[in-house]
């Protein structure tokens, strides 16, 4: 906190709230007595099990069954037996919401295949170019009709789900399933999913988590304006684009009015994003979880801590040390201490910064100058605050803020360079700053991809676990670097990344959401839920990543590449010297 001595002035905590939709109030999906007896007494293995189910009959039927269910034993809590007895009556499981359907614009032999050299890669895309069938899912007009009988959200045209527990589409995963599909050259199902979210922004003023009302007060990182942006750079299509703009720019509001802070530092006031869901609730889809973390607590400390769990789940980011915030400000701590809200995150910020870039070059595409500037004015705030509060010119990166301590958080995280994916940044000498940071971090020194974390906390979006789409930001962000080194770490990420989805699919025949660093094509693990497969946006990484680099890469033993080389070799030399 040395530069910043005379610290923060003032911050305000309380984000602006009226343009909020109300909460899912369905009392058996979202609320109510019923869904926490059901969830408390663990008749599924996975939470969201229960709440993916359909009625039978109308929920007030339901409801008033169940009231006078709850009559007949001592306090009003239901047998365990008599109540799974209850949910085989009134519900039947999930898949119920869905027609069949086969992605028409699907076909055998999409050009990028050709760009592949290795012939054991070159078969293994085809196999993932033909994942999406599987994964694709068309809502049923019943979901639409009948709606009060689902927790699924109703959108009009077919979507490319994550896969395993996820049957419905989700948010920030879409973006790189869409580019995947665009690789595909499916263009028509990527323009329809495109089409749901604008649809979502429409009804709720953002896109929701994923499609079930119990996600319809939070949110995912913002990509639907990045999702238009890939269909323009495919199509050209500027009609898309005119038609487009008012949702984006719809939905950048809901960030700026409802998850933006202002900081003071030194008479200077910024703006920058954070996560904040002010619903104090147990997760629907968690709920034993998040009771059973919060159970001794006070009431008012109950609902901070499951407001806390909801910011997290929007960042994407559910769960991970990196949201702890423990009593002395630091970032440690256990599970309880988790304070998203207090915590202004790199990428989002980064995120929010090519946006209102994209809303620039949108707005003179259509023609309309003065809008054009007023996000130029946009982009040059955000760059000011960012490097203001976000930017370490000792450590040479950006790091996450933290509004309690009014410091920053040096810990390592792949997201600590994804200005340099978004561009976001306004000195050249940054970006080689950064990445001598990252050659310096730990963060290279794994064969299987770069870690989410350096802390075995025993969450997902930790160590020992590397995710795609981090993956990804950062090998984009490297490539962009005006470096010959920095683009041969992105190769050497690129082939470390590749060959173990390789090896797993080859020992499981699956594409997993997430992989462990320390094993090859060993997937990841940890969290609330065993690891899933599928997986929509692993797919898609892969097939950008080979369409990328596809003349170079090899499904060969390990390839040292220089940058791994170093990676290895770092941690033995400090040990030694």
């Amino acid at each position: 906190m040395s530069q910043f001595s005379v610290c923060i002035l003032i911050f305000i905590l309380c984000s602006y709230e009226a343009a909020l939709p109300p909460p899912c109030d369905s009392e058996i999906y979202c609320t109510g007595e019923l869904l926490r007896q059901v969830q408390l007494a663990k008749l599924f293995d996975d939470n969201k099990a229960f709440v993916d189910m359909k009625l039978t009959t109308a929920p007030e039927i339901v409801l008033d069954a169940f009231s006078n269910l709850t009559q007949k034993f001592p306090n009003g809590i239901v047998d365990s037996l008599v109540l799974e007895g209850f949910v085989k009556q009134y519900f039947m499981g999930d898949g119920q919401q869905f027609e069949p359907w086969t992605p028409p614009d699907w076909h055998k032999e999409p050009k990028f295949l050709s760009k592949i050299s290795d012939s054991n890669l070159r078969s293994w895309a085809e196999e993932l170019h033909g994942l999406w069938k599987s994964l694709g899912r068309k809502i049923s007009t019943d979901v639409k009709d009948n709606h009060q009988l689902y927790s699924m959200i109703y959108v009009p045209n077919p979507v490319i789900v994550p896969g395993g527990r996820f049957t419905e589409f989700y948010y920030w995963d879409s973006y790189w399933v869409l580019n995947g599909l665009l690789l595909s050259e499916m263009t028509d199902t990527a323009k329809g999913m495109i089409q749901n979210f604008l649809h979502m922004v429409d009804r709720y003023g953002f896109v929701p988590n994923g499609g079930r009302i119990y996600y319809e007060r939070r949110s995912q990182p913002p990509f639907l304006t990045l999702m238009v942006e890939s269909f323009f750079e495919e199509t050209n299509d500027r009609e898309f684009i005119r038609q487009a703009l008012p949702v984006l720019e719809k939905e950048y509001n809901f960030w700026m009015e409802n998850r933006s802070i202002a900081v003071e530092i030194k008479g200077v006031k910024y703006v920058l994003n954070r996560y904040n869901v002010q619903v104090g609730q147990p997760r629907p889809e968690s709920y034993t979880h998040d009771a059973e973390l919060a159970e001794g607590l006070p009431a008012e400390s109950q609902e901070k801590l499951w407001t806390e769990l909801k910011s997290a789940a929007e960042s994407g980011w559910d769960f991970s040390s990196r949201w702890y915030i423990d009593s002395s400000g630091q970032n440690n701590g256990s599970f309880k201490d988790i304070r998203t809200r207090f915590i202004l995150p790199v990428e989002l910020n980064a995120l929010m910064c090519r946006n209102e870039h994209l809303l620039a070059n949108f707005s003179r595409i259509v023609g309309d100058e003065d809008k054009a500037q007023k996000y130029d004015r946009a982009v040059t705030a955000r760059l000011m605050a960012i490097e203001s509060l976000l930017w370490d010119a000792e450590k040479g990166v950006w790091f996450d803020y933290n509004l309690q301590s009014g410091a920053r958080h040096p810990s390592f995280y792949p997201t600590n360079l994804s200005p340099l994916w978004a561009k976001c940044y306004s000195r050249p000498i940054m970006g080689q700053a950064a990445l001598q940071y990252l050659q310096a971090s730990g963060g290279l020194n794994f064969p299987n991809g770069v870690p989410t974390s350096l802390s075995e906390s025993g969450q997902q979006w930790d160590m020992p676990n590397a995710w795609p789409p981090l993956q990804h930001i950062l090998i984009e962000g490297l490539s962009q670097l005006d470096s010959a080194d920095a683009k041969e770490l992105a190769f050497d990420l690129t082939q470390r990344w590749i060959r173990t989805n390789w090896l797993a699919y080859v020992k499981y025949k699956a594409m997993f959401e997430k992989y462990d660093v320390n094993g090859d094509g060993k997937p990841g693990g940890g969290g609330e839920y065993d690891v899933q497969f599928g997986f929509g946006w692993t797919n898609g990484v892969a097939l950008q990543l080979l369409d990328k680099f596809g003349d170079r890469l090899s499904s060969g033993g390990c390839v040292l590449t220089p940058g791994l080389l170093i990676g290895l070799l770092l941690p033995i030399l400090k040990a030694l010297f």
